[in-house]
């Protein structure tokens, strides 16, 4: 992973209060998701099939947001992650809306090999995880070492058209501008401001801290993951999914699924 101490540090650096001014605080956000927690899923459910009773692990898995509703669906859950601030929200947020959830504070590629081996049936990564990797090879032969025989890898993910290669603005008119200004190929590292900078308190945002990304080709992440020893069985290309009007025609996100042989 590149520059994984400085990348761990942004992200212990105000994610706890970016994350309570995005969806409130942990009591308040739990009781938004309690009601319909597969909404809060959203097209992953149809990947993911049924959860109750099935042990995940949830990579990189942030704030909770996404285990938690796995938790109240019946999931037993695991979330691996590095950041501390994370940690936090998370387990208040599961506290809040009455499940457990277990959280294990490591990076990924760090994980005695030994540990969890095997131990899952399902491994789900989402949104904004696969930028953190300098190699994505490394990345899925830990999901190939947590995943039991027949797991199932559920990994949703930003396009590449439009992480590399199309910069988009928006205007007045409820439509957005496109630009194709990106190198689709280009392998340079980028250092862009921490993914929780833009709800961070006001007054803080100029102090935002900085990540070092890599962006990934569609065809890179599929090599990758098929390296992993893993079958794929589902490329899917989405559009923007929050509006009919905005990105009409380009893809904005994938789900990808696969399977340990």
């Amino acid at each position: 992973m590149a520059s994984i101490e400085s990348n761990q540090q942004s992200w212990n650096t105000g994610a706890y209060a970016a994350w309570v001014s995005r969806f409130g605080t942990p009591a308040e956000a739990a009781g938004k998701m309690t009601d319909d927690p597969a909404k809060r899923l959203g097209a992953a459910m149809a990947h993911l099939g049924e959860v109750r009773g099935k042990r995940i692990a949830n990579l990189l898995g942030s704030n909770g947001t996404k285990a938690v509703p796995l938790a109240l669906l019946g999931a037993e859950v695991t979330v691996i992650d590095f950041s501390d601030d994370n940690r936090r929200y998370a387990l208040e947020l599961a506290e809040a809306a009455g499940v457990d959830i277990r959280y294990v504070l490591s990076d990924v590629l760090r994980l005695p090999e030994e540990q969890f081996a095997e131990e899952f049936d399902i491994v789900y990564m989402e949104h904004g995880i696969l930028h953190y990797f300098q190699d994505l090879r490394p990345l899925f032969q830990v999901v190939h070492r947590l995943l039991r025989s027949g797991g199932r890898l559920v990994l949703q993910d930003f396009h590449p058209v439009t992480t590399k290669l199309i910069s988009s603005r928006g205007t007045t008119a409820n439509i957005r501008k496109h630009k194709v200004d990106g190198d689709y190929f280009s392998t340079e590292l980028e250092e862009k401001e921490v993914a929780f900078a833009k709800f961070l308190p006001p007054g803080s945002a100029a102090e935002a801290p900085k990540v070092q990304l890599r962006n990934w080709t569609l065809g890179e992440i599929v090599t990758a993951v098929a390296g992993g020893e893993l079958t794929v069985r589902v490329l899917e290309e989405l559009p923007n999914q929050s509006s009919d009007v905005f990105d009409k025609g380009i893809p904005k996100t994938f789900t990808l699924t696969a399977e340990k042989r």
